[in-house]
């Protein structure tokens, strides 16, 4: 099995741990997975979470990654608070 395949099969297999910080907040998209990506430079990071099936990706400060302890394998939880996500294409057609 190549690298790929693997990658589709791990992916399609995930389970969503259970969340471990049972942190009261309004939030109810809450999603636990692994780190499996940390790209940062002085200012800023891109971190990536492997949530079960789903790909979570935030952009944070680089201090905040190194407060949080982040590195690759660790356990995080993705907390996805927004009123509002939009669709566009190039051609002008949104999901307004």
């Amino acid at each position: 099995m190549d690298g790929l395949e693997l990658a589709h099969v791990a992916r399609d297999q995930a389970q969503l741990p259970e969340d471990p910080t049972r942190v009261g907040r309004s939030a109810r998209n809450r999603f636990v997975g692994l780190v499996t990506g940390i790209t940062a430079d002085k200012v800023m990071a891109q971190v990536e979470l492997q949530c079960g099936p789903f790909r979570v990706v935030s952009l944070m400060s680089s201090e905040a990654v190194r407060e949080l302890g982040l590195e690759l394998g660790s356990v995080a939880t993705a907390v996805v608070k927004a009123t509002t996500v939009i669709i566009e294409t190039p051609q002008g057609k949104s999901t307004i």
